[in-house]
């Protein structure tokens, strides 16, 4: 028996330490440097304003952008160009047609944003090239310096998006958001040193640091029970007759997900606001003006950024919610089955009340998400602590750790009724047949 339970969990095994090789390799791949650039001395411009807008990109980029590694970039031009894929594919009417094809389509879309991928991944490498320059960072500026910094970021982000796909195809969970959870626990360590640093030189008192951390708690511990709620809507399944006796009749629930769009919106947010960052290095460099005001409006913790951001997670709550969400499918599925919504007809009915109940959730997911990211961001960037006490890292450190958690569940309960089905009376003979 122990033998044969080893042989049903080796392939959940296999995809954990696949996925645990594919972090490993991330985090080595992050220390890769371009060559030409002066490490001690970019430590030293970013540690002076290490709580702005980068210091966010270099929180998702597990540190890669302060050290000028050939993942500086991220997977952030990935993640830029799936968005731009994703409003093309409704606003387009030939990428309508491909959208509809089912399959197929979804891959020759994916397809498409691999190839969004690398000038995207391009231009913001080549911002980055001109700001290091800025920065006076590099041993020897100049065109020979930026094009080597281009094809050696470009090729650190095609191979993370490459990862982040694989993660998802052969590991356990999302492979793009693992990667950004993986790279904001990262730097944890650092921050809570830092921090604790702080109150060694009286920078900070330690009541001041206890109640932060009390606070940040308290955030985890929010996050959590939102990400768990659910809205259950109770359906009825209507009797039918089957030979001599009726089956059916059974009350049950349809559970819909507090925050139905999970962390997406707040990273697709981010993507979008911190897009820009790259033109700031422009700014520096090419002495524009409407750029350098850019940069001090679009600052950490200002009105316009908070708004901005606030919109932004709006917008893309909703939006991912009629990605993942169709209310007519499952009227119609509820239909076929036999089950309906008490006091609700079934079909059209049907589907206008879970529109409805569904818009009203997206509303309360947007404005908890909303409220998570934007009130401890104004609060720390105010005190210019390390971005990674935010609330939007505990959010996608919660909620990506809830998913990969609920996969492996669904993993190992999946092949325990599988085993189960294999070793019921019958079985055999139905195989036969």
């Amino acid at each position: 028996m122990a033998v044969a339970a080893d042989n049903r969990f080796a392939d959940l095994r296999a995809r954990l330490f696949f996925l645990l090789g594919a972090l490993i390799v991330f985090r080595i791949g992050s220390h890769v440097p371009v060559p030409g650039v002066d490490y001690v001395r970019l430590q030293a411009s970013f540690a002076e304003g290490g709580g702005g807008l980068l210091g966010y990109l270099n929180l998702f980029s597990g540190g890669a952008l302060s050290r000028a590694s050939v993942m500086a970039m991220g997977i952030f031009p990935y993640i830029t160009s799936s968005i731009i894929m994703m409003l093309a594919s409704y606003s387009i009417p030939y990428l309508e047609e491909i959208r509809k094809e089912g399959a197929s389509g979804r891959r020759r879309i994916n397809q498409y944003t691999r190839i969004g991928t690398v000038p995207l991944a391009l231009f913001q490498s080549y911002g980055y090239a001109i700001g290091l320059e800025a920065l006076e960072v590099v041993d020897d500026p100049g065109t020979a310096f930026r094009a080597t910094a281009m094809v050696a970021m470009l090729g650190g982000s095609m191979y993370l998006m490459w990862l982040g796909e694989q993660i998802t195809e052969r590991g356990v969970g999302n492979g793009i958001s693992l990667l950004i959870f993986a790279s904001i626990v990262s730097g944890l360590p650092l921050a809570l040193g830092q921090l604790f640093e702080q109150v060694r030189l009286g920078s900070y008192s330690a009541l001041f640091v206890a109640a932060l951390l009390a606070g940040s708690g308290a955030l985890l511990a929010g996050v959590v029970f939102i990400e768990r709620g659910q809205r259950r809507i109770l359906i009825n399944y209507a009797k039918r007759q089957i030979g001599n006796r009726l089956a059916g009749g059974q009350a049950s629930y349809l559970p819909l997900k507090v925050n139905m769009a999970g962390v997406m919106p707040a990273i697709f947010a981010y993507a979008i606001v911190t897009f820009p960052a790259t033109l700031l290095f422009f700014g520096e460099a090419a002495g524009g003006d409407w750029l350098r005001d850019v940069s001090a409006y679009l600052q950490r913790g200002t009105a316009l950024y908070l708004i901005a951001l606030g919109a932004t997670i709006f917008f893309f709550a909703f939006f991912f919610v009629s990605l993942v969400y169709n209310a007519r499918e499952n009227a119609d599925m509820l239909r076929k089955s036999g089950a309906f919504i008490p006091g609700i007809r079934p079909g059209e009915q049907t589907a206008q009340h879970l529109e409805k109940v569904v818009s009203r959730l997206t509303l309360v997911g947007a404005v908890y998400v909303a409220f998570v990211c934007l009130l401890p961001e104004a609060f720390f960037s105010q005190l210019n602590l390390a971005s990674i006490f935010g609330g939007t890292s505990i959010l996608i450190m919660v909620v990506v750790s809830l998913d990969f958690m609920e996969q492996v569940q669904h993993y190992l309960l999946t092949h325990q009724y599988g085993s189960l089905l294999k070793n019921a009376p019958g079985a055999g003979l139905a195989g036969r047949r």
